[in-house]
């Protein structure tokens, strides 16, 4: 379960996808991080992550967890960025027969569960095709 807080704390990444990247080596972190696990440096600087890339995995989740039971069978796969990062979330708006490694989706931000009565709506990134 998300908490406000965290979800609060987590906005750069999920609406503006904010990484960080070492001055020293080149690696791009997400999230941002403070050392670079590549050098263990500390220079660090925030950068904006590519918004579109290329499927490199993906599989269809039938069984969910709670929150997202009524999105169910949906797509989850692991793109990689155009600026090398790897990145998980779902695949909207594709038939599951049209799915493929190699696919070229970019980035939205939608609604991505809401959590109870009271709870907040929590927003992130999903991928589309491009």
């Amino acid at each position: 379960m998300t908490t406000p807080s965290r979800y609060w704390r987590e906005i750069p990444q999920r609406y503006r996808l904010e990484a960080n990247k070492c001055q020293s080596c080149g690696t791009v972190n997400f999230p941002p991080r403070l050392v670079c696990p590549e050098c263990q440096k500390r220079d660090l600087v925030a950068t904006k992550l590519a918004e579109k890339g290329k499927v490199i995995s993906y599989t269809i989740i039938r069984v969910p967890p709670h929150q997202f039971i009524d999105q169910a069978p949906y797509a989850v796969g692991i793109v990689k960025l155009d600026d090398g990062v790897n990145l998980m979330a779902q695949i909207v708006d594709c038939d599951f027969e049209d799915l493929k490694v190699g696919m070229k989706v970019r980035i939205e931000f939608r609604k991505i569960f809401d959590e109870g009565e009271a709870g907040i709506l929590c927003y992130g990134y999903k991928f589309v095709p491009d």
